[in-house]
């Protein structure tokens, strides 16, 4: 991770250690007062754009109003009319309200998964309100005011689990802020109420700010383009702030900064994860929004990077679904959920995205134009950029290390890189695959990040990856939460074509804790025209007594036509229980495939069988 995140992590235990924080970040702070109601209504509508009137948004809000929220984008739970802002709905754990929010422990077994109380806490569902409202003529503006003043009645500054993170502060505030711009001329917003509100935004930007270097140094992901993106927004939006003009300069600064190191050249993204990158692009949306409407335009780069990650994850999409591979860490985020589209569609945030930069439409028209309604995106970049058309063949990413083969309606996803970043899983060298809408070749998710280990290592670990392990070996060696040891590195990459194959051909170090010098080397021909995939896999410098273990999830379409050693000798598949999770919080079981063999080559054909629903029949076993 480098000398200066080290220097960092020390210096900030001696802060928390000698409870030097806990004054920098003070608890029960004076009470501040602001420009009155009537003259932020006069010149406040940097947010009050276009939202298309959809019907649908009513299928949801009748729930939110009964007291039932969803989380991560699936699943309902029931919290009540008077929920305490405190308590894991998974466990019942009930977290103290009155701690510090230094003293609050983000990863314990007793706790639970500290993001089921902060799901609820992003207060997301205030756009199927809003949805709702602009559809019905409709006005729920008072109960909007009431689940704030209750958050704020319930969560004292500077204290409880809702402190504990900035990113969850920094998506509150934008959120609530969303919900100021809207309902902003309704009689129910008094001047009691919006002085409320706003020492609550206050004194949360105020932590963030305060804050900002543990993110921007020890963190570095989408967590610091949040923060610093919701400084630049909030600055922007109440410059009777005393802080206004500083957060939004410093804010703007650190939100460039980080987009261009974060954002690899060829449009890939440094966490490593189709999840969290989607998160940027939306983050990005905003912030172009906002730049166009205050006329203060960002760096070019951030335009350049933007662009770039349009390409890449257009290219890596299912046209069919809208969908991506279940790559990478996958927390179920979708901050501003402004359509009906499910969680996996990346539709809403491209087609947003491409309008700002290119004044054209991605898409035909569809669901996925509301966001594009919410963000009032037309062409905002003051460089105008060429629209994206798909191009057939291989596509590739080599910064980020993706190679990417679309033929008609499949598409091949080969993961084969090094890392200068945090890898999130070992999954090196997995590929993915999808044909007309279905994932035939699928990677197994994430589920939780807060839960037992041996499932923490089955989903972040190569055995729920369409890669290779030797015995139980993953490629790394996992240490606590969200680190990995021994990382991997790339020794060379390839891809060609001939006039009836297209070829893949790469090899990356791995498995260095096990033995120095090992080598896997990976090669993949699809025959053009054909639903067939060769895959040989070669470790050079095996351990004696190791065995290879190709793992395969597999759709029940697609079946293991051949799996043999090098020596020619037939290799069973066998069959595991393994699962995968879709959606943050939602596991599933789904055996999969383990092709073994002591020698250090095996051969394997996947074949798509359309007309076959049997995932149990292994052709040729």
């Amino acid at each position: 991770m480098g000398l200066r995140y080290v220097l960092y992590r020390l210096y900030l235990f001696f802060l928390i250690r000698f409870r030097i924080y806990e004054r920098k970040f003070p608890v029960d702070p004076p009470t501040k007062k602001f420009e009155s109601l009537d003259l932020w209504q006069s010149y406040a509508g940097l947010l009050n754009n276009g939202i298309l009137s959809n019907p649908s948004a009513n299928s949801r809000v009748n729930s939110v109003l009964d007291g039932y929220r969803l989380y991560f984008s699936k699943q309902w739970y029931f919290l009540g009319d008077h929920y305490d802002w405190m308590t894991n709905p998974l466990n019942g754990y009930k977290y103290n309200k009155n701690l510090h929010w230094t003293k609050i422990r983000d990863y314990s077994e007793k706790d639970g998964d500290i993001k089921y109380v902060w799901e609820p806490s992003r207060f997301s569902f205030i756009y199927d309100v809003i949805r709702y409202d602009q559809h019905n003529k409709t006005d729920h503006s008072a109960w909007v005011w009431g689940q704030i003043e209750s958050w704020i009645a319930a969560n004292p500054i500077n204290r409880g689990p809702n402190y504990k993170c900035s990113q969850e502060i920094s998506l509150r505030v934008l959120n609530w802020v969303y919900g100021l711009n809207y309902y902003r001329y309704s009689g129910s917003l008094t001047e009691e109420k919006y002085q409320i509100i706003l020492n609550a935004i206050y004194w949360q930007m105020k932590h963030v700010y305060d804050n900002i270097h543990f993110s921007r140094v020890a963190v570095r992901n989408n967590h610091a383009i949040t923060e610093t993106l919701a400084l630049y927004i909030v600055g922007s939006l109440f410059p009777s702030f005393d802080c206004a003009l500083k957060w939004r300069h410093k804010g703007k600064k650190w939100f460039e900064k980080e987009i261009i190191y974060q954002i690899y050249k060829d449009g890939t993204y440094l966490q490593f994860s189709h999840n969290y990158h989607r998160v940027v692009v939306q983050l990005l949306n905003m912030a172009f929004m906002i730049a166009e409407k205050t006329k203060d335009y960002f760096h070019q780069l951030v335009y350049d990077r933007a662009y770039a990650s349009l390409d890449f994850l257009y290219h890596a999409q299912d046209e069919y679904t809208g969908y991506l591979s279940n790559y990478g860490s996958n927390d179920g985020a979708l901050f501003f959920p402004f359509t009906e589209c499910d969680f996996r569609d990346f539709r809403p945030q491209l087609q947003t995205l491409h309008i700002f930069l290119t004044g054209e439409a991605l898409y035909e028209d569809g669901p996925w134009n509301e966001e594009v309604f919410f963000m009032n995106a037309k062409l905002h970049s003051p460089v105008f950029f060429k629209p994206i058309i798909r191009r057939g063949g291989w596509n590739s990413y080599p910064v980020g290390g993706f190679y990417i083969l679309r033929e008609q309606s499949t598409v091949t996803v080969i993961r084969c890189g090094g890392y200068k970043d945090r890898p999130a899983q070992a999954d090196n060298l997995h590929i993915d695959i999808w044909h007309e809408g279905r994932n035939i070749l699928y990677d197994g998710g994430s589920y939780q990040y807060n839960t037992d280990r041996s499932t923490i290592e089955y989903f972040c670990g190569t055995r729920s990856h369409n890669s290779v392990m030797l015995n139980d070996y993953d490629q790394m060696l996992k240490g606590p939460r969200f680190i990995w040891y021994f990382w991997t590195s790339v020794q060379s990459v390839a891809v060609s074509e001939t006039d009836d194959s297209f070829i893949f051909k790469g090899g990356i170090n791995a498995f260095r804790f096990v033995k120095k010098g090992i080598v896997h080397e990976r090669v993949v021909c699809k025959k053009k025209g054909e639903l067939v995939w060769k895959i040989s896999d070669i470790v050079h410098g095996l351990p004696e007594g190791l065995q290879i273990k190709q793992i395969w999830h597999v759709d029940e379409s697609l079946k293991i036509s051949s799996s043999t050693a090098g020596s020619g000798k037939r290799v069973v598949p066998q069959v595991k229980n393994g699962y995968v999770s879709n959606y943050y919080g939602i596991k599933e079981h789904a055996p999969y495939f383990e092709c073994q063999t002591t020698e250090p080559v095996i051969k394997t054909e996947l074949r798509l069988y359309e007309n076959t629903i049997n995932s149990s029949v292994l052709l040729g076993s």
